[in-house]
């Protein structure tokens, strides 16, 4: 799928960032490009790419505020992501453990489902019909 050059870019924060990494692969297809660890272990920076776009991520620092959605007591954002084969994808977040929220359906101008990480956070994966969101 053809993208324009990003210029936003989702940046999560795990509890068990290398955990997360796996996950992220196996589930939703992120490629790992880069991991940065910390000397205590944690994970500084990392980035994962899909489909053209990157992910950013790092592990729970409490001193500088970060926490993982299963610390926080609500939904506080999520990520919205464009697949070139919105099914197709949702098959192997399926297989890879991911907790569907909602099965693909066409609506705002996609078809997409909706999905959770192991740590809560809310994924939507969507395959824009027409002309994609932003345009």
């Amino acid at each position: 799928m053809s993208h324009e050059r990003q210029t936003a870019f989702p940046y999560l924060v795990y509890a068990d960032a290398p955990a997360a990494i796996e996950f992220l692969g196996r589930a939703f297809g992120f490629e790992e490009r880069s991991r940065h660890a910390m000397p205590d272990g944690r994970v500084g920076h990392a980035e994962l790419a899909l489909e053209g776009g990157v992910l950013m991520l790092a592990s729970v620092w409490k001193e500088m505020g970060f926490a993982s959605p299963q610390d926080l007591p609500g939904t506080h954002a999520q990520v919205y992501w464009v697949v070139e084969d919105v099914d197709a994808h949702f098959e192997r977040a399926r297989a890879g453990g991911a907790v569907i929220a909602a099965e693909p359906v066409e609506e705002h101008g996609s078809r997409m489902y909706r999905a959770l990480d192991p740590e809560g956070h809310r994924w939507l994966f969507a395959t824009p019909i027409g002309d994609p969101p932003g345009r």
